[in-house]
């Protein structure tokens, strides 16, 4: 993250606050045509394998992921909500179309003045029905990071010239890691044990980011199999692995870009799972558990966001820097 004592802060200052005419910098605009590409080609990727655009709400009557870090207001007297993600939605439509796609904004209302946070960013989303297990989930989002890469070097090549882009390198076959090797990785590379770690913090990413690149040539590593535990109630638990999940990360350039995964597809197991957690009302769900208890393949999908794809490609130190207006703790203009 840039800090405040160095000269490029003010500059990035002035640049925000003054986005409607900064932006037409050519350098700051290509920015935005290779963001325009990339969208471009997830659309294209997913579209050749079948997947069907979807547009769902942005308003929600209840908060249902992660409740505490959602935007309240009041829709006509009545409180709502900003939402969170599409995955709820996304995965009811996969018992309409079997597999689905998004681009739309999300929300959350982090308390995180980060590089990498923001409070509103453009969400990358990607369902599937009859899948096998979440290997299926990562052979599709591999083959659509592809897909975007590809239509990045063929529709914005002067814009990559003009900023001096280096593309990364994206192996033929994905590169993937279970999180418990990763952790025990870590351990006896660093001398320090991180093996009881419930997740993968910013360190942990960048060591297996350089790791990826260094004994793979891959700028890319799928993680997974993280602890059921610590993972969205839908996650589907690894069978075989008790107390790990089939939830996937993508990590890219030694960042956490991609989350995704296998998801649960029978009713009985969502009322366990979200009774088990604390739900005591699942009136909320009402409408995502009809969907399971009226019968859904088994499905899975995942989700990344734009800005940190982007902050990643143009090695930049934060998404601000590619988010044409930045909403964050502090800024709701221009």
């Amino acid at each position: 993250m840039v800090r405040p004592d160095d000269p490029g802060f003010a500059l990035g200052l002035l640049v925000l606050g003054h986005a409607p005419v900064a932006l037409r910098h050519p350098k700051l605009a290509a920015t935005h045509r290779i963001s325009a590409a990339a969208v471009g080609g997830f659309r294209t990727a997913l579209e050749a394998m079948s997947f069907v655009e979807i547009h769902t709400p942005k308003i929600v009557g209840a908060a249902t992921e992660s409740g505490a870090n959602v935007f309240k207001l009041d829709y006509f007297g009545r409180p709502a909500y900003l939402a969170q993600s599409p995955q709820l939605y996304k995965q009811m439509m996969v018992g309409v179309f079997e597999r689905v796609y998004e681009v739309g904004p999300v929300f959350r209302a982090e308390p995180s003045d980060t590089a990498r946070h923001l409070a509103s960013y453009t969400s990358l989303d990607a369902e599937m029905g009859f899948i096998e297990d979440h290997r299926d989930v990562i052979a599709a989002c591999h083959a659509t990071v592809g897909g975007m890469l590809a239509n990045i070097h063929a529709s914005a090549g002067p814009s990559l010239e003009l900023l001096d882009v280096t593309m990364p390198e994206l192996t033929e076959k994905p590169v993937v890691v279970h999180f418990a090797d990763v952790l025990e990785m870590i351990s006896k590379a660093t001398g320090q044990d991180v093996t009881a770690e419930p997740d993968l913090a910013p360190a942990h990413e960048r060591w297996i980011g350089e790791w990826a690149l260094r004994e793979h040539g891959s700028d890319f590593v799928f993680v997974e199999g993280y602890p059921t535990a610590h993972r969205a109630f839908y996650t589907h638990p690894d069978p075989a692995r008790p107390g790990y999940s089939r939830a996937i990360d993508l990590i890219f350039r030694g960042l956490e870009l991609v989350s995704g995964g296998q998801r649960m597809h029978r009713h009985a197991d969502y009322v366990r799972t979200l009774t088990t957690r604390g739900e005591t009302d699942l009136s909320a769900y009402s409408g995502y558990l009809d969907a399971m208890r009226y019968g859904m393949p088994p499905h899975g999908g995942f989700a990344f966001g734009l800005e940190r794809f982007m902050a990643r490609l143009l090695d930049v130190p934060n998404v601000r820097q590619v988010t044409l207006f930045p909403r964050d703790l502090h800024r709701l203009a221009p």
